[in-house]
């Protein structure tokens, strides 16, 4: 399967445009969502939150609950190219700091974001797949409510291809769950989109799309702030941890 740069969605003139990108590939790069020097200081903030947290090896799941972090949630929110992919009751739910460099350096496989933060564990029907990390509880909610979630990847540095860039299959968002073989053959039968981006776009996706990540192969930093964003309410009594 070949992979080349996509530009669906980078740079939109107007919200229509993204939204007809989102709606169509499941993704769509908004750039200048936040200004250039706005990203060095949140990188300096993040680096220095997720240094003081017990943390995964490239990041951690956590930052919704500092401060700053919250108030870019809603910056973001309120950004027009990003509100015309949100419904309108959206909150950010969680955000997850990643920083991939040659010396903090993994891979991805293709996959989809599968899971979600709750407050507490509850007997939901349909709802399974439950674990805990970072000292929260995840699940896994029905492919149907999951399709109306959506992650607002924010790029803090520049990311070109040897950053170790996302990479995604446009429209897989329109699959429901798939298993390992089936996004093996829709690799197979598809063209990869390589989201290279520069500092201050926001990659939107859906956590249905298929994506992944190479490792690093430059010297350069790619950290990025992933948020999620979904309903006020959840179902079943179940609750969010936060809702900003």
């Amino acid at each position: 399967m070949a992979g080349s740069p996509s530009k669906q969605g980078l740079g939109t003139p107007g919200c229509g445009a993204a939204a007809q990108a989102f709606g169509a590939h499941g993704y769509a790069l908004v750039e200048d969502a936040v200004p250039a020097p706005q990203c060095q200081a949140l990188a300096a903030m993040a680096s220095r939150d997720e240094a003081t947290a017990h943390t995964l090896s490239g990041g951690t799941r956590n930052m919704l609950a500092q401060p700053w972090c919250a108030a870019l949630a809603q910056q973001l929110r309120a950004h027009p190219n990003i509100a015309a992919c949100l419904p309108a009751d959206a909150r950010a739910v969680q955000c997850t700091y990643f920083e991939k460099t040659a010396h903090r350096n993994w891979l991805v496989a293709p996959h989809q974001d599968l899971s979600v933060p709750v407050a507490q564990q509850v007997a939901a029907p349909g709802w399974q797949g439950w674990s805990a990390k970072e000292g929260h509880w995840f699940v896994q909610p029905p492919a149907a409510w999951l399709a109306h979630m959506v992650a607002v990847r924010l790029h803090l540095d520049d990311c070109g291809p040897s950053d170790g860039p996302l990479r995604v299959l446009p429209g897989t968002h329109t699959h429901g769950h798939l298993s390992p073989t089936a996004m093996a053959t829709l690799r197979q039968q598809g063209t990869e989109a390589v989201c290279t981006a520069p500092a201050g776009t926001a990659l939107l996706m859906r956590p249905l799309l298929v994506h992944a990540s190479s490792k690093s192969t430059g010297t350069g930093r790619r950290r990025v702030l992933h948020f999620v964003f979904g309903p006020t309410a959840l179902p079943h009594g179940l609750q969010w941890p936060t809702a900003v």
